[in-house]
Protein backbone atom coordinates (compact mmCIF):
# COMPACT_ATOMS: atom_id res chain seq x y z
CA UNK A 1 0.00 0.00 0.00
CA UNK A 2 1.39 3.38 -1.03
CA UNK A 3 1.61 6.46 1.17
CA UNK A 4 -1.26 8.05 -0.75
CA UNK A 5 -3.46 5.00 -0.15
CA UNK A 6 -2.67 5.02 3.57
CA UNK A 7 -3.47 8.71 3.83
CA UNK A 8 -6.71 8.21 1.87
CA UNK A 9 -7.71 5.34 4.13
CA UNK A 10 -7.12 7.45 7.24
CA UNK A 11 -9.11 10.35 5.81
CA UNK A 12 -12.01 8.05 4.94
CA UNK A 13 -11.99 6.81 8.52
CA UNK A 14 -12.63 10.35 9.80
CA UNK A 15 -16.16 11.80 10.09
CA UNK A 16 -17.23 13.89 7.04
CA UNK A 17 -17.43 17.06 9.12
CA UNK A 18 -13.86 16.63 10.38
CA UNK A 19 -12.62 16.07 6.83
CA UNK A 20 -14.37 19.24 5.65
CA UNK A 21 -12.76 21.31 8.43
CA UNK A 22 -9.37 19.79 7.63
CA UNK A 23 -9.76 20.71 3.96
CA UNK A 24 -10.77 24.27 4.91
CA UNK A 25 -7.72 24.58 7.19
CA UNK A 26 -5.29 23.38 4.49
CA UNK A 27 -6.85 25.62 1.82
CA UNK A 28 -6.85 28.59 4.20
CA UNK A 29 -3.19 28.07 5.05
CA UNK A 30 -1.97 28.01 1.43
CA UNK A 31 -4.40 30.63 0.08
CA UNK A 32 -3.86 32.97 3.03
CA UNK A 33 -0.08 32.81 2.66
CA UNK A 34 -0.41 33.68 -1.03
CA UNK A 35 -2.90 36.47 -0.35
CA UNK A 36 -0.61 38.04 2.25
CA UNK A 37 2.18 38.58 -0.27
CA UNK A 38 1.75 40.41 -3.58
CA UNK A 39 4.19 41.95 -6.04
CA UNK A 40 4.96 45.60 -5.24
CA UNK A 41 3.38 47.11 -8.38
CA UNK A 42 0.03 45.57 -7.53
CA UNK A 43 -2.48 46.01 -4.74
CA UNK A 44 -1.44 44.60 -1.40
CA UNK A 45 -3.67 42.64 0.94
CA UNK A 46 -6.26 44.67 2.78
CA UNK A 47 -9.60 44.15 4.48
CA UNK A 48 -11.35 43.31 1.16
CA UNK A 49 -8.77 40.62 0.36
CA UNK A 50 -9.27 38.95 3.71
CA UNK A 51 -13.06 39.28 3.45
CA UNK A 52 -13.08 37.37 0.16
CA UNK A 53 -10.81 34.73 1.73
CA UNK A 54 -13.14 34.39 4.73
CA UNK A 55 -16.19 34.05 2.46
CA UNK A 56 -14.44 31.36 0.39
CA UNK A 57 -13.39 29.35 3.43
CA UNK A 58 -16.82 29.53 5.07
CA UNK A 59 -18.44 28.44 1.80
CA UNK A 60 -16.13 25.41 1.57
CA UNK A 61 -17.61 24.04 4.80
CA UNK A 62 -20.84 23.32 2.86
CA UNK A 63 -19.18 22.00 -0.28
CA UNK A 64 -20.59 18.48 0.17
CA UNK A 65 -24.18 19.62 0.72
CA UNK A 66 -24.28 22.51 -1.79
CA UNK A 67 -21.45 21.91 -4.28
CA UNK A 68 -22.74 24.15 -7.10
CA UNK A 69 -23.53 27.21 -4.91
CA UNK A 70 -20.15 26.81 -3.19
CA UNK A 71 -18.44 26.73 -6.60
CA UNK A 72 -20.26 29.93 -7.56
CA UNK A 73 -19.27 31.70 -4.32
CA UNK A 74 -15.60 30.64 -4.44
CA UNK A 75 -15.44 31.43 -8.16
CA UNK A 76 -16.83 34.91 -7.54
CA UNK A 77 -14.26 35.46 -4.77
CA UNK A 78 -11.43 34.35 -7.08
CA UNK A 79 -12.69 36.70 -9.82
CA UNK A 80 -13.00 39.48 -7.23
CA UNK A 81 -9.33 39.11 -6.27
CA UNK A 82 -8.26 39.34 -9.89
CA UNK A 83 -10.50 42.29 -10.69
CA UNK A 84 -9.45 44.03 -7.47
CA UNK A 85 -5.84 43.76 -8.58
CA UNK A 86 -4.56 41.12 -6.17
CA UNK A 87 -2.60 38.58 -8.17
CA UNK A 88 -1.53 35.17 -6.80
CA UNK A 89 -0.80 31.62 -7.87
CA UNK A 90 -2.88 29.95 -5.14
CA UNK A 91 -5.82 32.32 -4.89
CA UNK A 92 -7.85 29.98 -7.10
CA UNK A 93 -7.32 27.03 -4.70
CA UNK A 94 -10.77 27.39 -3.04
CA UNK A 95 -12.59 27.29 -6.38
CA UNK A 96 -10.43 24.35 -7.48
CA UNK A 97 -11.62 22.37 -4.44
CA UNK A 98 -15.20 23.46 -5.11
CA UNK A 99 -15.08 22.43 -8.80
CA UNK A 100 -13.56 19.08 -7.82
CA UNK A 101 -16.47 18.51 -5.40
CA UNK A 102 -19.01 19.43 -8.11
CA UNK A 103 -17.60 16.74 -10.39
CA UNK A 104 -17.00 14.04 -7.80
CA UNK A 105 -20.53 14.34 -6.38
CA UNK A 106 -22.34 15.12 -9.62
CA UNK A 107 -22.97 13.28 -12.87
CA UNK A 108 -21.76 13.41 -16.43
CA UNK A 109 -24.47 15.86 -17.48
CA UNK A 110 -23.67 18.47 -14.81
CA UNK A 111 -19.88 18.39 -15.17
CA UNK A 112 -19.71 19.62 -18.83
CA UNK A 113 -22.06 22.53 -18.12
CA UNK A 114 -20.07 23.49 -15.04
CA UNK A 115 -16.83 23.32 -17.02
CA UNK A 116 -18.27 25.47 -19.82
CA UNK A 117 -19.47 28.20 -17.43
CA UNK A 118 -16.25 28.16 -15.39
CA UNK A 119 -14.03 28.31 -18.47
CA UNK A 120 -15.94 31.18 -20.05
CA UNK A 121 -15.97 33.12 -16.79
CA UNK A 122 -12.24 32.61 -16.28
CA UNK A 123 -11.53 33.73 -19.85
CA UNK A 124 -13.65 36.87 -19.52
CA UNK A 125 -11.92 37.78 -16.21
CA UNK A 126 -8.51 37.23 -17.82
CA UNK A 127 -9.40 39.53 -20.72
CA UNK A 128 -10.72 42.22 -18.37
CA UNK A 129 -7.65 42.07 -16.10
CA UNK A 130 -5.28 42.14 -19.08
CA UNK A 131 -6.49 45.60 -20.08
CA UNK A 132 -5.34 47.16 -16.83
CA UNK A 133 -2.11 45.25 -16.12
CA UNK A 134 0.51 43.54 -18.20
CA UNK A 135 -1.61 40.37 -18.26
CA UNK A 136 -0.18 38.88 -15.05
CA UNK A 137 -2.76 36.07 -15.06
CA UNK A 138 -1.47 34.56 -18.29
CA UNK A 139 -3.09 34.13 -21.68
CA UNK A 140 -6.90 33.97 -21.71
CA UNK A 141 -6.79 30.55 -23.40
CA UNK A 142 -4.71 29.14 -20.58
CA UNK A 143 -6.98 30.75 -18.02
CA UNK A 144 -9.92 28.98 -19.67
CA UNK A 145 -8.21 25.59 -19.28
CA UNK A 146 -7.33 25.53 -15.57
CA UNK A 147 -10.98 25.15 -14.35
CA UNK A 148 -11.23 21.98 -16.40
CA UNK A 149 -8.41 20.26 -14.48
CA UNK A 150 -10.24 19.81 -11.13
CA UNK A 151 -13.41 18.87 -13.00
CA UNK A 152 -11.60 16.14 -14.93
CA UNK A 153 -9.92 14.90 -11.76
CA UNK A 154 -13.25 14.76 -9.95
CA UNK A 155 -14.82 12.95 -12.88
CA UNK A 156 -12.05 10.34 -12.81
CA UNK A 157 -12.42 9.82 -9.06
CA UNK A 158 -16.21 9.60 -9.30
CA UNK A 159 -16.03 7.09 -12.15
CA UNK A 160 -13.53 5.00 -10.20
CA UNK A 161 -15.77 5.01 -7.14
CA UNK A 162 -18.73 3.94 -9.24
CA UNK A 163 -16.72 1.11 -10.76
CA UNK A 164 -15.55 -0.04 -7.33
CA UNK A 165 -19.11 0.11 -6.03
CA UNK A 166 -20.32 -1.87 -9.03
CA UNK A 167 -17.58 -4.45 -8.53
CA UNK A 168 -18.49 -4.73 -4.85
CA UNK A 169 -22.18 -5.10 -5.74
CA UNK A 170 -21.34 -7.79 -8.29
CA UNK A 171 -19.20 -9.61 -5.75
CA UNK A 172 -22.04 -9.42 -3.21
CA UNK A 173 -24.55 -10.71 -5.77
CA UNK A 174 -22.16 -13.47 -6.76
CA UNK A 175 -21.76 -14.47 -3.11
CA UNK A 176 -25.54 -14.51 -2.66
CA UNK A 177 -25.89 -16.59 -5.83
CA UNK A 178 -23.23 -19.01 -4.61
CA UNK A 179 -24.96 -19.37 -1.26
CA UNK A 180 -28.32 -19.83 -2.98
CA UNK A 181 -26.83 -22.45 -5.30
CA UNK A 182 -25.19 -24.20 -2.37
CA UNK A 183 -28.50 -24.25 -0.48
CA UNK A 184 -30.27 -25.55 -3.59
CA UNK A 185 -27.75 -28.35 -3.97
CA UNK A 186 -27.98 -29.18 -0.29
CA UNK A 187 -31.77 -29.31 -0.60
CA UNK A 188 -31.55 -31.56 -3.66
CA UNK A 189 -29.07 -33.82 -1.89
CA UNK A 190 -31.32 -34.03 1.16
CA UNK A 191 -34.25 -34.99 -1.05
CA UNK A 192 -32.13 -37.57 -2.84
CA UNK A 193 -30.87 -39.08 0.40
CA UNK A 194 -34.38 -39.13 1.86
CA UNK A 195 -35.60 -40.85 -1.30
CA UNK A 196 -32.84 -43.47 -1.09
CA UNK A 197 -33.49 -44.18 2.57
CA UNK A 198 -37.24 -44.34 1.98
CA UNK A 199 -36.87 -46.80 -0.88
CA UNK A 200 -34.44 -49.02 1.00
CA UNK A 201 -36.25 -49.05 4.34
CA UNK A 202 -39.80 -49.22 2.98
CA UNK A 203 -39.00 -52.07 0.62
CA UNK A 204 -36.92 -54.02 3.12
CA UNK A 205 -39.48 -53.77 5.91
CA UNK A 206 -42.28 -54.79 3.54
CA UNK A 207 -40.32 -57.73 2.12
CA UNK A 208 -39.26 -58.88 5.58
CA UNK A 209 -42.84 -58.60 6.84
CA UNK A 210 -44.08 -60.71 3.94
CA UNK A 211 -41.46 -63.41 4.43
CA UNK A 212 -41.91 -63.37 8.21
CA UNK A 213 -45.65 -63.95 7.69
CA UNK A 214 -44.90 -66.87 5.35
CA UNK A 215 -42.49 -68.36 7.89
CA UNK A 216 -45.01 -67.97 10.72
CA UNK A 217 -47.79 -69.68 8.74
CA UNK A 218 -45.55 -72.55 7.60
CA UNK A 219 -43.52 -72.99 10.77
CA UNK A 220 -45.38 -76.07 12.05
CA UNK A 221 -46.72 -77.49 8.77
CA UNK A 222 -43.89 -76.95 6.29
CA UNK A 223 -40.63 -76.22 8.10
CA UNK A 224 -38.63 -76.09 4.87
CA UNK A 225 -40.84 -73.26 3.59
CA UNK A 226 -40.42 -71.42 6.88
CA UNK A 227 -36.67 -71.82 6.72
CA UNK A 228 -36.61 -70.57 3.13
CA UNK A 229 -38.70 -67.57 4.13
CA UNK A 230 -36.39 -66.76 7.04
CA UNK A 231 -33.42 -66.98 4.68
CA UNK A 232 -35.19 -64.41 2.54
CA UNK A 233 -35.59 -62.23 5.63
CA UNK A 234 -31.89 -62.52 6.37
CA UNK A 235 -30.93 -61.76 2.76
CA UNK A 236 -33.26 -58.76 2.69
CA UNK A 237 -31.68 -57.44 5.88
CA UNK A 238 -28.16 -57.88 4.49
CA UNK A 239 -29.16 -56.19 1.26
CA UNK A 240 -30.66 -53.25 3.17
CA UNK A 241 -27.50 -52.90 5.26
CA UNK A 242 -25.36 -52.99 2.10
CA UNK A 243 -27.42 -50.32 0.37
CA UNK A 244 -27.52 -48.10 3.44
CA UNK A 245 -23.76 -48.47 3.82
CA UNK A 246 -23.29 -47.47 0.18
CA UNK A 247 -25.52 -44.46 0.71
CA UNK A 248 -23.63 -43.33 3.80
CA UNK A 249 -20.29 -43.94 2.05
CA UNK A 250 -21.23 -41.41 -0.60
CA UNK A 251 -21.51 -38.80 2.17
CA UNK A 252 -18.36 -39.78 4.04
CA UNK A 253 -15.88 -40.67 1.29
CA UNK A 254 -14.41 -38.21 -1.25
CA UNK A 255 -15.85 -38.18 -4.74
CA UNK A 256 -13.00 -40.33 -6.12
CA UNK A 257 -13.05 -42.77 -3.21
CA UNK A 258 -14.32 -46.36 -3.37
CA UNK A 259 -18.10 -46.62 -3.61
CA UNK A 260 -20.10 -49.82 -3.77
CA UNK A 261 -21.97 -50.33 -7.02
CA UNK A 262 -25.64 -49.41 -6.98
CA UNK A 263 -28.27 -52.03 -7.83
CA UNK A 264 -29.54 -52.21 -11.40
CA UNK A 265 -31.90 -54.17 -13.59
CA UNK A 266 -29.62 -57.19 -13.27
CA UNK A 267 -30.80 -57.58 -9.66
CA UNK A 268 -34.51 -57.54 -10.55
CA UNK A 269 -34.97 -61.35 -10.29
CA UNK A 270 -33.70 -61.38 -6.71
CA UNK A 271 -35.82 -58.33 -5.96
CA UNK A 272 -38.96 -60.09 -7.20
CA UNK A 273 -38.02 -63.20 -5.27
CA UNK A 274 -38.14 -61.36 -1.97
CA UNK A 275 -41.89 -60.93 -2.36
CA UNK A 276 -42.49 -64.57 -3.22
CA UNK A 277 -45.00 -66.33 -1.03
CA UNK A 278 -46.67 -63.16 0.17
CA UNK A 279 -50.01 -63.87 -1.46
CA UNK A 280 -49.15 -62.00 -4.68
CA UNK A 281 -48.02 -63.94 -7.71
CA UNK A 282 -45.40 -61.82 -9.48
CA UNK A 283 -44.14 -62.44 -13.01
CA UNK A 284 -41.04 -60.77 -14.46
CA UNK A 285 -40.40 -60.19 -18.16
CA UNK A 286 -37.12 -58.75 -19.37
CA UNK A 287 -36.20 -58.01 -22.97
CA UNK A 288 -32.96 -56.52 -24.14
CA UNK A 289 -29.50 -56.73 -22.68
CA UNK A 290 -28.62 -54.72 -19.56
CA UNK A 291 -24.96 -54.44 -20.58
CA UNK A 292 -23.74 -50.89 -21.19
CA UNK A 293 -26.76 -49.31 -19.53
CA UNK A 294 -26.10 -46.13 -17.60
CA UNK A 295 -25.87 -46.82 -13.84
CA UNK A 296 -28.24 -43.94 -13.17
CA UNK A 297 -30.87 -45.37 -15.50
CA UNK A 298 -30.34 -48.88 -14.12
CA UNK A 299 -30.74 -47.67 -10.54
CA UNK A 300 -33.82 -45.65 -11.49
CA UNK A 301 -35.46 -48.67 -13.12
CA UNK A 302 -34.61 -50.83 -10.10
CA UNK A 303 -36.07 -48.31 -7.64
CA UNK A 304 -39.24 -47.87 -9.69
CA UNK A 305 -39.85 -51.63 -9.72
CA UNK A 306 -38.95 -51.81 -6.03
CA UNK A 307 -41.39 -49.06 -5.08
CA UNK A 308 -44.09 -50.47 -7.35
CA UNK A 309 -43.92 -53.92 -5.75
CA UNK A 310 -43.79 -52.39 -2.26
CA UNK A 311 -46.95 -50.42 -2.97
CA UNK A 312 -48.68 -53.51 -4.29
CA UNK A 313 -47.93 -55.51 -1.15
CA UNK A 314 -48.73 -52.66 1.25
CA UNK A 315 -51.70 -50.94 -0.39
CA UNK A 316 -53.28 -53.34 -2.87
CA UNK A 317 -55.38 -56.45 -2.50
CA UNK A 318 -53.99 -57.77 -5.77
CA UNK A 319 -53.44 -61.44 -6.41
CA UNK A 320 -51.27 -61.03 -9.48
CA UNK A 321 -48.65 -58.50 -10.54
CA UNK A 322 -46.54 -58.23 -13.66
CA UNK A 323 -43.17 -56.52 -14.01
CA UNK A 324 -41.92 -55.74 -17.49
CA UNK A 325 -38.54 -54.21 -18.38
CA UNK A 326 -37.96 -53.82 -22.11
CA UNK A 327 -35.00 -52.15 -23.77
CA UNK A 328 -35.74 -51.19 -27.34
CA UNK A 329 -34.99 -48.31 -29.75
CA UNK A 330 -32.89 -46.35 -27.28
CA UNK A 331 -35.54 -46.50 -24.55
CA UNK A 332 -35.92 -48.57 -21.42
CA UNK A 333 -39.61 -49.14 -20.69
CA UNK A 334 -40.38 -50.15 -17.10
CA UNK A 335 -43.90 -51.22 -16.18
CA UNK A 336 -45.44 -52.60 -13.00
CA UNK A 337 -49.11 -53.66 -13.19
CA UNK A 338 -51.38 -55.34 -10.64
CA UNK A 339 -54.99 -56.52 -10.67
CA UNK A 340 -55.97 -55.15 -7.28
CA UNK A 341 -59.24 -53.29 -6.63
CA UNK A 342 -59.41 -49.64 -7.60
CA UNK A 343 -59.77 -48.50 -3.98
CA UNK A 344 -56.51 -50.13 -3.07
CA UNK A 345 -54.37 -47.82 -5.19
CA UNK A 346 -51.80 -45.77 -3.31
CA UNK A 347 -52.40 -42.06 -2.86
CA UNK A 348 -50.99 -39.89 -5.61
CA UNK A 349 -49.30 -37.64 -3.09
CA UNK A 350 -47.39 -40.42 -1.31
CA UNK A 351 -43.66 -40.17 -0.92
CA UNK A 352 -43.10 -43.31 -2.96
CA UNK A 353 -44.89 -42.07 -6.08
CA UNK A 354 -43.32 -38.64 -5.73
CA UNK A 355 -39.91 -40.26 -5.40
CA UNK A 356 -40.49 -42.33 -8.54
CA UNK A 357 -41.38 -39.22 -10.52
CA UNK A 358 -38.32 -37.38 -9.20
CA UNK A 359 -36.08 -40.29 -10.11
CA UNK A 360 -37.47 -40.60 -13.63
CA UNK A 361 -37.15 -36.85 -14.23
CA UNK A 362 -33.58 -36.76 -12.90
CA UNK A 363 -32.64 -39.61 -15.27
CA UNK A 364 -34.10 -37.72 -18.23
CA UNK A 365 -37.19 -39.89 -18.59
CA UNK A 366 -40.92 -39.76 -17.99
CA UNK A 367 -43.30 -41.69 -15.77
CA UNK A 368 -47.03 -42.20 -15.65
CA UNK A 369 -49.08 -43.98 -13.04
CA UNK A 370 -52.70 -44.39 -12.13
CA UNK A 371 -55.61 -46.83 -11.82
CA UNK A 372 -56.70 -48.88 -14.82
CA UNK A 373 -60.29 -48.75 -16.12
CA UNK A 374 -60.77 -52.50 -15.57
CA UNK A 375 -59.24 -52.39 -12.12
CA UNK A 376 -55.72 -52.51 -10.85
CA UNK A 377 -52.92 -50.00 -10.86
CA UNK A 378 -50.15 -49.39 -13.37
CA UNK A 379 -46.81 -47.63 -13.18
CA UNK A 380 -45.01 -47.09 -16.49
CA UNK A 381 -41.74 -45.24 -17.00
CA UNK A 382 -39.70 -44.59 -20.12
CA UNK A 383 -36.02 -43.92 -19.54
CA UNK A 384 -33.23 -43.13 -22.00
CA UNK A 385 -31.23 -46.32 -22.52
CA UNK A 386 -27.99 -44.46 -23.22
CA UNK A 387 -24.72 -46.33 -23.31
CA UNK A 388 -22.40 -45.90 -20.35
CA UNK A 389 -19.01 -45.31 -21.96
CA UNK A 390 -17.31 -44.61 -18.67
CA UNK A 391 -15.12 -41.69 -17.74
CA UNK A 392 -11.65 -41.32 -19.14
CA UNK A 393 -9.06 -40.84 -16.47
CA UNK A 394 -5.67 -39.24 -17.00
Amino acid sequence: MTTFDRVSARLRALPPGAVDLLVVAVVGMFTGSDAAVNEPPYRQADWFTWLLLAISLVALVWRRRRPVPVAVVTGAACAGWALYGHIGELLNLPVIVALYTVAVQGDRRRTPWTGLVASLTSGVVALRVGKDVVNPQGLPVLEMLWPLVPLLLGEVVRTRRQLLAEYAARAARAEVDREREAMRRIGEERVRMAREVHDVVAHTVTAMTVQAGVALDAFDVRPEVARRAMRHVREAGKEAVRELRATVTVLREPADGPVESAPGIGQLPSLVGRFAGGGVEITLRQEGTPEGLSPVVGLTAYRIVQEGLTNIVKHSGARHAAVSVVRRDGLLAVEVVDDGPLSGAPAAGGFGLVGMRERATAAGGTIDYGPLPAGGFRVRAELPACEDRGVERP
